[in-house]
């Protein structure tokens, strides 16, 4: 755990530019891994939806029990998404427990309304105060025992404030205590946003939103795509099954032996059917 944090750490405030997929269980944690990238996300809302109840209806508990099933099997560090802290400070300080002892890298929170609502889902936020917003922030700052775990804060400000709001939001965050920024604005004020924000800046869009170099040449250190991952599932597999049940064929093509030994692989089986082969599985001696 530590170790995926110091990395996770070194690589924001390296220079370079991260990026991370979506990561909902141990799997596609080690695919991504696999993949060459250096951290994860588990995404409030991408959970919600798995869980077909909403993101704003998610507990601390469930999302700890996801973060910790991942990193119990997976290496890669793991930002996880803590939403609007599920409640005022206190709560914010139970999630930290909760999402550090998971083995969590870094935790992001935003400042919309708490209990979170709904009507996020169709483009409906309700913000809270710059004030309000920075005393969960330092709660989850000082709530932390690993120097190393991140605080990401995000604002929604740019979308129903502007750019200049966002910004002295943005800079309040840091000064109460978080270590990265995130936010979401349009690519004309990439720049700007960048150059007047006094913590590495982070936000969440398509993998081929931009490229490494452009990210680099705007000057943000965080690109988080929450999205990819999911949308490939639910469009293959729902395009193979009203396949087969129009035309009774999927439409595609799967060497399922090669898929079994593939997953046996990445999932590190192959250790314990070494284990196996020492121990339970030794031949009987006629």
């Amino acid at each position: 755990m530590t170790d995926a944090r110091r990395r996770f750490r070194e690589a924001i405030f390296g220079g370079d530019v991260v990026f991370a997929p979506l990561v909902l269980d141990p799997l596609s944690g080690l695919i991504v891994e696999e993949s060459g990238f250096s951290a994860g996300y588990l995404s409030g809302g991408a959970l919600g939806f798995q869980y077909a109840v909403s993101e704003a209806l998610l507990t601390t508990t469930e999302i700890a029990d996801a973060a910790r099933r991942i990193t119990s099997r997976c290496q890669l560090p793991l930002i996880v998404d803590g939403g609007v802290g599920f409640g005022d400070p206190v709560h914010v300080v139970r999630a930290i427990w909760e999402f550090e002892q998971a083995g969590a890298a870094a935790v992001e929170f935003e400042d919309q309304v708490s209990p979170k609502r709904v009507h996020h889902h169709i483009g409906i936020e309700h913000l809270v105060s710059t004030d309000e917003m920075c005393a969960k922030v330092a709660a989850a700052s000082e709530a932390r025992s690993d120097s190393d775990l991140l605080i990401i804060a995000r604002t929604g400000a740019m979308r129903h404030e502007g750019v200049d709001e966002g910004i002295a939001r943005l800079n309040s965050y840091i000064e109460a205590g978080a270590d990265v920024a995130m936010a979401f604005c349009r690519d004309q004020d990439l720049q700007q946003v960048a150059s007047k924000t006094s913590a590495p800046l982070a936000t969440i869009t398509s993998l081929d939103q931009h490229s490494p170099q452009e990210w680099r040449d705007y000057g943000w250190s965080l690109i988080i795509d929450a999205f990819t991952s999911q949308a490939l599932s639910l469009t293959a597999t729902r395009d193979a099954y009203r396949s087969f049940m129009e035309n009774g064929s999927t439409g595609t093509e799967t060497d399922g032996r090669k898929l079994h030994r593939d997953l046996v692989e990445i999932t590190g089986l192959t250790s314990l059917i070494d284990l196996e082969r020492r121990t339970t599985e030794i031949p009987e001696l006629d």
